[in-house]
């Protein structure tokens, strides 16, 4: 799973175990500064997920799962036998650290369950290697619903994305880019149009990166330009990830991808989301259910130093919108592609084997 140099820059290599460490390639600072920060603790790695040092539903569980296995060992070499007791604090540190992506909850819940299996002594050695499992599974996910989406895409075409669902957001490969990386691999994706992503930057700063690393045609664009360009013509998609599709096919992700949706169906462009079923969350019933986190309404009065906005002036600062199914022509996940989602045909995909 990880590269001769655990270590080297690269936007498959965001969240890496080395040495008995976490590392997380700081997304705050790219890509101007490239720089993985270590990590010892659960409350620090708690940390990084409510900073934004990690961020990508996909990658914050994977992250988390490590959190697991730093708490362990935390209160194994407190606690001896009675480390399990010392972990109910730290598992809901964790769970706390941001509310929408499901893949947090998610993949603590599968930590739990190895930690309910596990016997007397050490119990990093088994939590370990199924914090990795996960980590390898969200990698090899990643290229099969690729795979699936890029079918999809007769193209060539011109595509549009929205904030990041790269390798950075994921355990590698990515989702939303892995279509586009598997898409344009075989000929069917000309250029793509990247949102620059309020507040954070997230296109303009690790979309476009990831795209320019790989090779593929990129431009940015504000959020505002997409109407323009999807009247222009030429624009045959647009490709987004989700925190969290509900189990009516709605779904949360990176404000502004509701607007791009209506957009889309105005000018007859198609919708894809893709994400791993680690994403679904079928105990949400529709959209509206999903807790949508609100984060500092600085971020948007200013940036870095600089106040953009009038002293005494408010914002409201949403990280996430809710999409509805109805402007969804596809979900593209590792077990398949559902064509405008209802609750029956996301049942029917969630039923399946996992290893089908």
């Amino acid at each position: 799973m990880q590269t001769a140099n655990p270590l080297a820059v690269s936007p498959d290599n965001a969240v890496v175990w080395h040495r008995d460490r976490l590392y997380l390639l700081d997304q705050r600072t790219l890509p101007e500064h490239a720089v993985f920060l270590p990590f010892d603790s659960v409350a620090a790695t708690a940390g990084a997920i409510t900073d934004m040092v990690v961020r990508g539903a996909p990658a914050i569980g994977i992250t988390a799962a490590y959190g697991v296995v730093l708490a362990a060992r935390d209160a194994y070499a407190r606690k001896g036998a009675g480390w399990r007791g010392a972990l109910e604090q730290d598992l809901a540190l964790l769970t706390a650290a941001r509310p929408t992506a499901v893949n947090l909850s998610w993949a603590i819940e599968r930590m739990q369950h190895a930690l309910d299996a596990l016997g007397g002594g050490d119990p990093v050695p088994d939590l370990l290697q199924e914090a990795q499992g996960i980590h390898a599974e969200d990698r090899a996910a990643n290229h099969t619903l690729g795979e699936f989406g890029a079918a999809l895409i007769r193209g060539p075409t011109d595509v549009i994305t929205h904030c990041n669902a790269g390798a950075l957001a994921t355990g590698g490969y990515g989702t939303a880019l892995g279509v586009i990386r598997s898409a344009y691999a075989a000929g069917r994706i000309g250029r793509v149009y990247v949102d620059e992503t309020r507040p954070w930057l997230q296109g303009s700063r690790l979309t476009a990166w990831e795209l320019a690393h790989s090779g593929i045609p990129v431009t940015v664009q504000t959020d505002g330009a997409a109407a323009s360009l999807m009247a222009a013509g030429g624009i045959g998609w647009v490709i987004v990830g989700a925190d969290r599709i509900a189990a009516n096919g709605d779904l949360a992700n990176k404000i502004g991808t509701y607007s791009l949706a209506v957009l889309a169906r105005y000018h007859r462009v198609e919708f894809m989301v893709a994400a791993p079923t680690s994403t679904l969350d079928m105990r949400i019933e529709r959209g509206a259910d999903i807790p949508i986190e609100e984060r500092d309404p600085d971020e948007i009065l200013s940036y870095g130093d600089r106040q953009l906005a009038p002293p005494g002036v408010d914002a409201r600062n949403p990280v996430f919108d809710v999409t509805p199914a109805s402007l969804v022509d596809y979900i593209v996940t590792e077990r398949g592609v559902v064509e405008r989602p209802t609750p029956d045909k996301l049942r029917v995909l969630m039923d399946q084997d996992a290893a089908a």
